[in-house]
């Protein structure tokens, strides 16, 4: 998260005259871990259809072997040259275990709800959520998501960093 540093001064001028120095300096938190310094491409501003992006598999847990969730990284390192933003599209089928208690200990994450209705859970404390909701997750906190529809749950997802993808 940035921070700004600032130094102020006071010196006598010519003539009596006082003068107020300020200089400030902004500084950022360290970031993700694995998060690369820079993508190596620079940054190209894009317009992104909705079936565009990259389709990944997360590993499976360790505790549930098989497959992983999909998703669609839609804005990252390798398709848009950013390296300070990820975004991704998933959809949860509804009966599906969706997303497990975790947490991100390093960054903070906005999960949308494009479609579909939902239970969040922040921190143990569960609230419905359905089609345009915004969720905002603290880094630390713990989340899980279930899908309480009939139908699939469409996300997105947002995080500081194009490392998560």
């Amino acid at each position: 998260m940035p921070s700004r540093a600032c130094l102020t001064g006071l010196a006598a001028a010519a003539g009596g005259t006082v003068v107020l120095a300020l200089a400030c300096v902004h500084t950022h938190s360290p970031r993700e871990p694995y998060a690369e310094g820079a993508c190596g491409t620079a940054p190209t501003s894009r317009v992104l259809a909705e079936d565009a992006g990259e389709h990944r598999v997360r590993r499976p847990p360790p505790d549930s072997p098989g497959r992983g969730l999909a998703y669609t990284a839609k804005v990252d390192c390798e398709s848009v040259g950013a390296s300070d933003l990820f975004l991704a599209y998933e959809e949860l089928a509804s009966g599906s275990p969706g997303i497990r208690a975790h947490r991100h200990p390093h960054m903070d994450e906005i999960l949308i709800i494009r479609h579909g209705s939902a239970v969040v859970s922040l921190g143990g404390a569960e609230t419905p959520v359905a089609d345009g909701g915004v969720v905002y997750i603290a880094r630390n906190t713990v989340v899980s998501v279930r899908n309480t529809g009939t139908t699939p749950l469409s996300i997105a997802f947002i995080f500081p960093h194009s490392g998560y993808g």
